[in-house]
């Protein structure tokens, strides 16, 4: 250290023009001790520097810390690793657990344990959310969830082949979900990849085995069906656990070039459908009412055909039980009935004048036609028409 500062001095003084103070004497041995002692400091291994220096028996002489401190941290580090296993599973979720890679067990929501990284591995799919995929179109701004908004059109995925060898383009979306979570993440490496080119190849089966006209007027409910239908057979073959909601036809129609004229056609059909559901409207407000007329006229024959079978019933009675009187007591009977026929004649006449037979011998007998009045019918009879005459009616009994 002195021999630094001696140093250090003399520089010093070399630079200000001075001469150097004389060193004192030293000791030989207390120099080589001083030239040692820095070059002992520069080593890599620390203060020693010299061939008696060893690295690794410094290294044997540290402390060790104390085994139940050591204890301690251990035990801290292996309870926060046996928590880092609690997990909960949501309502709209599944747990899938994993023991070293192979499938173990199936976990419902709620709080639940397994053994942490890397022993267990847990896996959460939403099996209720209702997941979209769409098929010649894209939606601006789509999540694998339904989103209104603009479109995009995918040609190479829109064209079709109709049975009728026609071309047609057709876009259309599926909504499923997850009904095996199992082999929703193990069977299938890209499900939404799966499920688009699926619903692709199952439409264009159903477009193939339709014609033009029915898919793009009346025939898109069945052609929804069986394309449902046969994805959910093509989705079932790969093991995909995948259920399938829904296949929606969101636009069918042919190329651009052939638009105006099927756009007529189909206008025309709906012309024919319309003016047929009038014609259909017009029976079905007809028929009824006329069904209802003939009803009520063949009640009134059938009424004035009893009316009239009862009154000749009661006539031949009557008649019956006159002519029984009338053999008992003729001339009684036959001068009552001309009293009673009397009876009925003048009770309808207006003015009556009585005359003695030689009064009347000299009067010029006179009937005044035009002045006469038809006889009334009752108030509760009708005159039966052309149209209301019975066909085959009931004889009238004969006494």
């Amino acid at each position: 250290m002195n021999w630094d500062w001696d140093k250090l001095q003399e520089k010093r003084q070399r630079q200000q023009g001075q001469n150097p103070p004389p060193r004192p004497p030293q000791n030989q041995d207390n120099d080589d001790a001083e030239h040692e002692q820095p070059r002992a400091r520069r080593t890599p291994f620390g203060k020693g520097g010299g061939p008696d220096t060893n690295p690794f028996k410094r290294l044997s002489q540290m402390r060790v810390p104390n085994g139940r401190a050591v204890l301690l941290v251990l035990l801290a580090v292996v309870v926060l690793w046996l928590l880092s296993g609690i997990y909960i599973v949501n309502p709209d979720e599944q747990g899938v657990v994993l023991r070293f890679g192979q499938y173990d067990r199936t976990e419902g929501p709620g709080p639940h344990y397994a053994w942490p990284v890397p022993i267990e591995t847990v896996y959460k799919p939403q099996v209720t959310q209702v997941l979209r995929s769409e098929v010649g179109f894209r939606s601006v701004g789509q999540s694998t969830t339904f989103q209104q908004g603009q479109v995009r059109t995918i040609p190479e995925e829109a064209s079709m082949l109709t049975g009728d060898e026609n071309i047609v383009n057709v876009q259309f979306s599926v909504q499923y979900k997850i009904s095996d979570p199992v082999q929703y993440l193990f069977n299938v490496s890209a499900p939404t990849a799966l499920v688009r080119n699926a619903a692709e190849a199952a439409m264009r089966e159903v477009i193939g085995n339709s014609q033009i006209d029915s898919a793009i007027t009346d025939g898109k409910l069945k052609i929804q069906s069986e394309a449902t239908q046969l994805l959910q057979q093509i989705l079932n073959r790969y093991g995909a656990g995948i259920q399938v909601l829904a296949v929606q036809l969101q636009d069918v129609h042919p190329p651009q070039e052939v638009i105006d004229a099927f756009k007529d056609v189909a206008s025309a059909r709906e012309d024919k459908s319309r003016i047929i559901n009038e014609a259909e409207a017009y029976r079905n407000e007809l028929l009824p009412k006329a069904r209802g007329q003939a009803a009520a006229m063949l009640n009134q024959a059938q009424a004035y055909s009893a009316t009239r079978i009862r009154n000749a019933e009661g006539d031949a009675a009557r008649f019956d039980a006159l002519r029984l009187e009338y053999e008992k007591a003729p001339a009684v009977t036959k001068q009552r009935l001309y009293y009673e026929t009397m009876e009925e004649i003048l009770a309808g006449a207006g003015e009556k004048v009585l005359m003695d037979g030689a009064a009347a011998s000299r009067v010029l007998p006179y009937l005044p036609l035009p002045g006469l009045s038809a006889p009334q019918a009752p108030k509760d009879f009708k005159t039966p028409q052309a149209s209301q005459i019975i066909q085959n009616p009931k004889p009238v009994e004969k006494h």
